[in-house]
């Protein structure tokens, strides 16, 4: 047996000048790093403190921002690691892992606004009969399901990429997306078919059903009051705007890891950065600012004093 086969590990060969800028990268990456668990924590723990915040939508958001917390550290601590070592490697073990959790918990934020869309739904357009939908029971399935079925459908292609044949072990990136398909000596028919599949069912149809969900409530809010066109529009304008964040990067992913094209490596890695900086810090920022529930709580966190001034105005 060719000796090339026993080979475990891969070089990862993404970073730009890292031996010229490697404490610069790190800084940035730790800071970044520090403030995602920071902010996400944040927002979690006065969702989970103040009782009237006890309710589905923010039981989604929590489980939307811990989701970030959990992607995060599926990537961070290896890119810290690796701008403190001469050489940046991997095994082939640990990048299917990073594979598996980096695409499983992306899926998971699909299936997770999903349900948020479907929340906002139910309670703008058949208020009525939210208490019945949206019980506790009801809201246990949606988050089982949305951490479960990403994590089946994502293990099937991890699994087979275990068992294919390398032929090439550097990593024309800094994280193990579908880029690793590219070291295997013949691409998989069957990985590559699973991969459409499953991103057909873990953004494309999320996305469908998400779009279709508030173009509805759009439709009969324009129909409402004006009460429940403000009630709309502040509820539903974030989840949007995360799921405008998370598509974008998606389809950043899907440039670079999937088509066929010579990205120069700077833009690789400016466009892969983006990927893992912007967005795990993007939630917690639009959650904390556009819902006012959530807003209010943190001002009187940060902000006591004001709080307290206004309340004397008043």
């Amino acid at each position: 047996m060719d000796d090339t086969f026993n080979i475990t590990h891969l070089t990862v060969s993404g970073y730009v000048e890292v031996a010229k800028y490697r404490y610069l990268y790190f800084m940035i990456m730790f800071t970044a790093y520090i403030l995602i668990i920071c902010c996400n924590s944040t927002v979690v723990c006065l969702i989970w403190i103040h009782q009237n915040l006890h309710e589905p939508m923010y039981i989604f958001i929590v489980a939307l921002l811990l989701n970030s917390v959990l992607y995060s550290t599926s990537v961070y601590p290896k890119l810290l690691i690796d701008l403190l070592s001469e050489k940046q490697i991997i095994s082939y073990s640990a990048c299917l892992l990073q594979f598996f959790l980096f695409y499983s918990l992306s899926g998971s934020e699909f299936l997770l606004l999903s349900a948020m869309a479907y929340d906002r739904y139910v309670s703008i357009c058949k208020p009525l009969q939210y208490p019945t939908i949206m019980s506790k029971t009801n809201i246990s399935i949606f988050l089982v399901l949305a951490w479960l079925l990403p994590a089946c459908q994502i293990a099937i292609p991890a699994i087979l990429s275990a068992e294919a044949r390398l032929c090439d072990f550097t990593l024309k990136g800094i994280i193990c997306n579908n880029a690793i398909y590219r070291l295997q000596c013949q691409r998989s028919r069957v990985i590559s078919i699973y991969g459409v599949v499953a991103l057909l069912d873990l953004a494309i149809l999320p996305m469908v059903f998400i779009s279709f969900t508030y173009t509805k409530i759009l439709i009969i809010s324009y129909r409402s009051s004006r009460e429940v066109k403000r009630k709309a529009a502040e509820t539903c304008l974030p989840h949007l705007l995360v799921l405008i964040s998370l598509s974008c990067l998606i389809t950043y992913d899907v440039i670079i890891a999937r088509v066929e094209s010579n990205f120069p490596k700077t833009a690789r890695f400016i466009m892969t950065l983006q990927i893992v900086l912007y967005h795990p810090l993007f939630n917690p920022i639009i959650y904390g600012l556009k819902m006012k529930a959530i807003s209010k709580h943190l001002k009187k966190l940060f902000c006591p004093a004001k709080v307290i001034s206004c309340n004397t105005d008043d």
